[in-house]
């Protein structure tokens, strides 16, 4: 059975957050199991959102259209969006039913303010754009100053971050192999051919 992976859309997204994850989960080549996931794309309503870079796009579901009976992950990209109150309420109401339902979430920059206000951080080892932009939370005592964290199925990093975020988001999905998702991690941070011709290699083994 074809497994989802929920893509939160919100207006200003940040366009640079999410391509490696969606890319790549969407794309058979180097998977371990093509067709595992499919990429869907959730709104406050379906109604089109702007990205911070003019980009026009169309949720394909509203938030409360969302079903966690073929949920793999919920990501969550920053963006401007997360600094109204009801955006992040919402979106961190729904992450915390992927977290009693056992299923893994994943915040890059502006959204790890949700999961932090939703109380998602208290007990996770966790990192954000800098601490004090997650404000008075429960969890300060587990923040990490490095690129990304992933503790017990939240996965959080910072905006400049996206390639290290999108590792762990398929690592956590395990879409590919150890091998292959680290060769995959050093030809996209390196672009050189001999990092290439590992990851090929890495999936013919």
């Amino acid at each position: 059975m074809t497994q989802t992976v929920y893509l939160a859309l919100t207006d200003q997204l940040a366009d640079w957050e999410y391509g490696h994850v969606a890319a790549q989960v969407s794309l058979q080549q180097f998977q371990q199991q093509p067709g595992r996931y499919e990429i869907r794309t959730v709104g406050l309503t379906t109604d089109p959102i702007r990205t911070v870079g003019g980009v026009r796009m169309l949720p394909d579901v509203a938030l409360s259209e969302v079903s966690l009976d073929d949920a793999a992950m919920l990501v969550l990209p920053g963006g401007d969006s997360w600094e109204i109150p009801e955006v992040a309420e919402a979106f961190g109401k729904l992450a915390r039913r992927f977290r009693e339902a056992g299923k893994p979430v994943a915040a890059i920059c502006g959204a790890t303010v949700a999961l932090a206000a939703e109380g998602l951080l208290d007990d996770v080892a966790h990192t954000s754009n800098f601490p004090q932009m997650l404000g008075a939370y429960g969890g300060a005592a587990f923040y990490r100053d490095e690129r990304v964290v992933r503790d017990q199925g939240v996965i959080t990093a910072g905006g400049a971050s996206s390639l290290e975020f999108a590792r762990e988001v398929l690592a956590e999905l395990e879409t590919f192999s150890p091998a292959t998702l680290h060769a995959w991690y050093e030809f996209n941070r390196d672009d050189t051919a001999e990092a290439f011709g590992k990851l090929v290699a890495s999936v013919q083994e």
